[in-house]
């Protein structure tokens, strides 16, 4: 009886907490649907999203939720620039080369932000991360929710985006066949690179995300990158809206 009862709230508690995993498949699933690059690091640029909004937070006084209008393209620049003088080298290399070169990029991440951050856990404080909401039975967490529905949001955004959008279409079609693309006249380099960049800016919005609800070091990310790469499996490889469900 005591565990039907906490079922409501565990189910509550699990979809606003997936809503943000989602987000976080979704980056890596476009990565590897459009560029069949497994990329290890992405829980690292999770990672460097979260420390991004820290700064604003801290340093400038910009709110976690706005300063996802910074971080997100902070991310795709870096992920563009990533993408055009490293990922691309291993394109069409084994995934294991793949594999070592994006590990390697993430220990170069993750030492960078011990070297500037040290080693110590950080938190975002805001004014509502201690309201509750309680709906009946079910007591959900403000900041959970804010999380949640802007993630939610934003992965919306991107499929429409993906399925009515020029670039979308460019996209979908590197995806499903990159030399058929090619001989379409379709810039496959521009559009690859524009995809890890989207990746990346997705991590970071749910850097910014998890930055009001979770604990700040610089290995936080390794968690939400396995379970990135579990959504992507149980979403079917390569699939946006699968990931999102596998969130």
């Amino acid at each position: 009886m005591e565990l039907l009862a906490q079922l409501p709230q565990n189910l509550v508690s699990g979809l606003l907490l997936g809503g943000m995993y989602a987000l976080i498949g979704v980056g890596l699933a476009l990565v590897y649907g459009v560029m069949d690059i497994v990329n290890m690091a992405h829980g690292a640029f999770l990672m460097v999203g979260m420390y991004t909004t820290y700064l604003l937070v801290t340093h400038l006084g910009i709110d976690p939720y706005v300063g996802i209008l910074i971080t997100a393209p902070v991310l795709f620049l870096m992920g563009m620039l990533i993408q055009r003088l490293v990922i691309h080298r291993v394109a069409t290399a084994s995934h294991m080369n793949q594999i070592l070169l994006t590990v390697g990029l993430s220990m170069v991440l993750v030492n960078t932000a011990q070297l500037l951050f040290t080693a110590d856990y950080r938190q975002v404080r805001t004014s509502y991360a201690e309201t509750v909401i309680r709906i009946g039975g079910v007591a959900m967490n403000l900041a959970y929710i804010i999380s949640f529905a802007v993630a939610v949001a934003i992965t919306v955004a991107l499929y429409w985006y993906l399925m009515k959008s020029e670039f979308g279409r460019a996209l979908r079609a590197t995806a499903q066949d990159l030399h058929a693309a090619q001989l379409m006249g379709i810039d496959v380099q521009r559009v690859q690179m524009t995809a890890f960049g989207l990746g990346m800016a997705l991590a970071g919005a749910a850097g910014a995300l998890l930055t009001p609800v979770y604990y700040l070091y610089p290995t936080v990310g390794e968690n939400f990158g396995l379970k990135a790469f579990t959504m992507v499996v149980l979403g079917g490889m390569g699939s946006v809206v699968g990931a999102a469900l596998g969130g």
